[in-house]
């Protein structure tokens, strides 16, 4: 009998609880807050036609509980695992929302993807890729060693994307953005701005998109190219400064030494009316400025 025992308590060791199984509904505001914390494994945001949020996808094994629990018009999801953390904590969360709700999602070591949530969104990761879109909402969106990407429908509001180790990635988003990376390229593509704040200390910069009339771009990188293609009409004070590298500009002006006995190009001009400011500079990079 002792020897039966010992067999099965050596089986039940290697072979550890397998992950649970996570399936649960609450009802919620249509516009209702969405609070999702969890620190290890993903998380999997979609808008939809319901008045309910759902919670579906594995718990790790290790994991004491998921806290799923409505307060009001604010609704707490929360992975709780023990305080020394450990292995065996990794979930994958899918959650479906209201699409007008508003989110903030936290998490250590995981993605965050989120998709047609209309509302406003605090996303923050320490160690994984941000996805999401926004439409009427503002969004900020961070993670230190990891991608951060936000593709919009040009609808305005306010964008803050940053990443210590990482790329930034905007897409069609409009109103006022700034972007940043401490390592990483920071690329904005086909949106239509009122301000826009760039800047990257290792990685180029690459800006493709409309300023309004009476805009402001700054664009700064320490180590980078910075591309500027500016699309529609253009009325601004443009200056362009760079320590270690050429200046193409498509609008005429040619650059010129900044000093005899040190290396620099700067530039100064106006294009159209100057009711906009445009400021670019790099120290060790290229600058190129043009018109789409």
């Amino acid at each position: 009998m002792k020897r039966l025992t010992t067999m099965f308590l050596s089986l039940l060791f290697a072979f550890p609880a397998v992950a649970d199984e996570v399936d649960k509904t609450l009802d919620a505001a249509s516009d209702g807050h969405v609070d999702i914390s969890n620190i290890a494994g993903s998380v999997t945001v979609n808008g939809w036609s319901r008045n309910e949020v759902e919670v579906t996808g594995t718990l790790g094994r290790n994991v004491e509980e998921l806290i799923f629990e409505r307060n009001k018009d604010k609704i707490t999801i929360k992975v709780k695992v023990p305080k020394k953390g450990g292995r065996g904590i990794d979930s994958d969360l899918h959650i479906n929302v209201p699409q007008n709700s508003s989110l903030d999602v936290g998490a250590v070591s995981a993605d965050i993807e989120v998709e047609e949530v209309k509302g406003e969104q605090r996303l923050h990761t320490v160690s994984g890729d941000v996805t999401t879109e926004s439409s009427d909402g503002d969004v900020m969106a961070e993670s230190v060693s990891g991608d951060v990407e936000v593709e919009g429908d040009k609808s305005d509001g306010e964008t803050k994307a940053s990443t210590v180790s990482g790329d930034v990635s905007l897409f069609r988003v409009a109103g006022m953005v700034a972007a940043e990376s401490v390592s990483g390229d920071v690329v904005v593509d086909e949106g239509s701005f009122s301000r826009a704040d760039l800047s990257t200390v290792n990685g180029d910069l690459i800006f493709q998109s409309e300023l309004r009339k009476d805009g402001k771009l700054s664009a700064e990188t320490v180590n980078g190219d910075v591309d500027i293609e500016l699309v529609g009409k253009i009325s601004a004070k443009i200056d362009v400064s760079t320590f270690n590298g050429d200046i193409d500009n498509c609008f005429g002006p040619k650059a010129e030494r900044t000093s005899k006995y040190a290396p620099g190009w700067g530039l100064s001009f106006t294009e159209g009316d100057g009711e906009g400011r445009i400021d670019i500079s790099t120290m060790n990079g290229g600058v190129s400025i043009c018109r789409d």
